[in-house]
């Protein structure tokens, strides 16, 4: 399913909440390291690596909507809880020696790059590990979707998804340990069964782009890099011809 020289530039979705480890929320530094260090050994494979990341950890807009706030707005405190968790990542790349720009959806020079899809593809070429930040800079899509098109715009050859559990299931395994779990599956049947992964509009996005997606357990220490080998526990999404 993967391969060194098929799978040259890839983007690896992480949510908010797998920073927090074992915290309740906010970012886990031993976490971060983790997480880095996963992201560097599969950069020293070859590949070219960006990243979207999540802002549950430090607020959620639709929960936060639910008690009685303005969705928009909602969603745009989310969108800079995400840069606070790209700055905390590059951090812990660039302590590794990764050189990692972030770029944000919503522009804020003094602490990142705005988002530039040209000069995000030429910090790949030179070997850079890009973060990009803010979702798509617009409130009701979700981070999902943002990779999803980041991952597009990028002309990436896959999107992972770095998730709680080893995969796609039919239902919450941590709560229904009977649950089936799958190997491979078609953007057809994430909807068609509206299982958990992505939301409908990253499935789409990637539907229509043929952009594979992989869905693996981002707590397991080394498992980027081992789905980048073609090892481990993992679902493939991708159109079956």
């Amino acid at each position: 399913m993967t391969d060194d020289s098929t799978h040259k530039r890839v983007l690896l979705k992480v949510s908010g909440e797998a920073l927090m480890g074992t915290r309740e929320y906010g970012l886990d530094s031993d976490t971060l390291l983790r997480i880095a260090t996963d992201v560097k050994d599969v950069i020293a494979l070859g590949h070219e690596v960006c990243l979207v990341i999540g802002g549950g950890n430090i607020f959620r807009g639709i929960s936060a909507a639910a008690r009685g706030m303005d969705r928009a707005q909602a969603d745009y405190m989310g969108m800079i809880a995400t840069v606070m968790n790209a700055l905390g990542v590059q951090n812990a790349l660039e302590k590794l020696g990764v050189p990692t720009r972030v770029q944000s959806a919503i522009p804020m020079a003094s602490v990142c790059e705005p988002y530039i899809r040209r000069r995000a593809m030429r910090h790949m070429e030179k070997g850079r590990c890009v973060i990009f930040a803010a979702g798509t800079g617009n409130p009701f899509f979700t981070t999902d979707t943002a990779a999803a098109l980041r991952a597009v715009e990028m002309n990436c050859d896959m999107l992972l998804k770095g998730t709680q559990v080893d995969g796609v299931y039919a239902a919450d395994p941590r709560k229904d340990p009977d649950a089936e779990r799958y190997e491979e599956l078609t953007y057809h049947d994430v909807l068609a069964r509206d299982l958990a992964v992505m939301d409908a509009a990253a499935i789409s996005v990637a539907r229509e782009n043929g952009l594979p997606i992989v869905v693996f357990n981002i707590h397991a220490a080394g498992a980027f890099a081992q789905v980048m080998r073609g090892e481990g526990r993992f679902t493939t999404i991708i159109e079956k011809s």
